[in-house]
C-alpha cells in the first residue's frame, strides 16, 4: 500500500468498484487514513472481503451491494451510508466495465454491450454524484472524482465503447465542476494508464505490457498503489482550489492536455 500523506479521519469515503482491484485499493487506503469508508461494488461478496480486511486492519468500513446503473440502488447505497455515518465527504467513481468487454471495430461491438457500458461508466457515475450531492452541499463541502483512462488521449482501437464511455465521465467532470463552484464541492478526473490489477482481461498480456512500459517516461508497469496519492489529493481538503481537471497518472506515456 502507497505510504498515507493524508488524514482523513472523521470523513466518510465511498468508493464504487471497490470489491477488487484497483477500486479495492483505494477503499483500503481511505480506511487506512482514517476514513470511514464505504465499500460499494456490484458483487456483495467482494464488498464484504474488502471490509473485513478493513475491519481487521482497525479501520472502518461498511460493505454495500450496489448496481450503479441501477437508480434505486443508488439511492440505497446513499441511505445506508448517511444511516451509518451520517454525512458523505468523498465519492470515488471507480465502478465501471473493462475486463470483461467485447474487443473489435467499432462498427461490430454488439449494440447491447455499448449500452451497458454506458449504463454503467456514465450513467453510473452521474447517478452516483447526483445521490451525495444533497448531502455535500448541506456540509458546505464534497469532492468527487471520476475514474477515466489514459485511452482516451488517443483512441484505443477496437474498444469504441470503453474509451467514449471514459471521455464522458471527464465531459461530466468539467461541467459539475463548474456548476458546483460555489458550493465547495470539487469535480475531478483522474486517468490512469495500462494498470496491473492481477486481474485478467481480454487482449492484455504480456506483450502488451511491455509496449506500453516501452513508452512510458517511467519504465515499469503501473499498479494501483500509483494511483492512491493523486486520488487522495483531490479527495483532500488541499484540492479546494482545483477542480473540472483530468489529471493524468500513467508515467508519462503521454504529456497531452485533455
Amino acid at each position: 500500500m502507497a505510504d498515507v500523506a493524508y488524514d482523513f479521519s472523521g470523513r466518510t469515503v465511498v468508493v464504487t468498484g471497490a470489491g477488487q482491484g484497483i477500486g479495492a485499493v483505494y477503499a483500503r487506503s481511505f480506511a487506512a487514513a482514517g476514513a470511514n469508508t464505504v465499500v460499494a461494488d456490484l458483487n456483495r461478496d467482494n464488498a464484504d472481503a474488502v471490509s473485513r480486511e478493513i475491519e481487521a486492519a482497525g479501520g472502518t468500513a461498511l460493505a454495500v451491494g450496489v448496481d450503479v446503473s441501477d437508480e434505486g440502488a443508488v439511492g440505497a447505497m446513499v441511505d445506508r451510508t448517511l444511516a451509518a455515518f451520517g454525512s458523505i465527504a468523498v465519492l470515488v467513481n471507480n465502478a465501471g466495465l473493462f475486463t470483461q468487454l467485447s474487443r473489435g471495430r467499432f462498427d461490430t461491438l454488439p449494440v447491447d454491450e455499448w449500452r451497458r457500458v454506458l449504463d454503467v461508466n456514465v450513467t453510473g457515475s452521474y447517478l452516483c454524484s447526483r445521490a451525495v450531492l444533497p448531502a455535500m452541499e448541506a456540509a458546505g463541502f464534497g469532492r468527487i472524482i471520476m475514474i477515466s483512462s489514459g485511452t482516451i488521449l488517443a483512441g484505443r482501437p477496437n474498444f469504441a465503447h470503453y474509451t467514449t464511455s471514459k471521455m464522458a465521465v471527464v465531459s461530466l467532470a468539467r461541467t459539475m465542476g463548474r456548476e458546483l463552484g460555489g458550493t465547495g464541492i470539487t469535480v475531478n478526473a483522474v486517468l490512469p494508464g495500462l494498470t496491473d490489477t492481477g486481474i485478467e482481461a481480454a487482449g492484455i498480456d504480456d506483450t502488451v505490457y511491455d509496449y506500453i512500459v516501452g513508452r512510458q517516461s517511467i519504465p515499469r508497469r503501473q499498479v494501483p498503489e500509483d494511483l492512491v496519492p493523486a486520488v487522495m489529493f483531490l479527495a483532500s481538503e488541499g484540492s479546494g482550489f482545483v477542480t473540472g481537471q483530468a489529471l493524468l497518472v500513467d508515467g508519462g506515456m503521454s504529456h497531452t492536455a485533455v
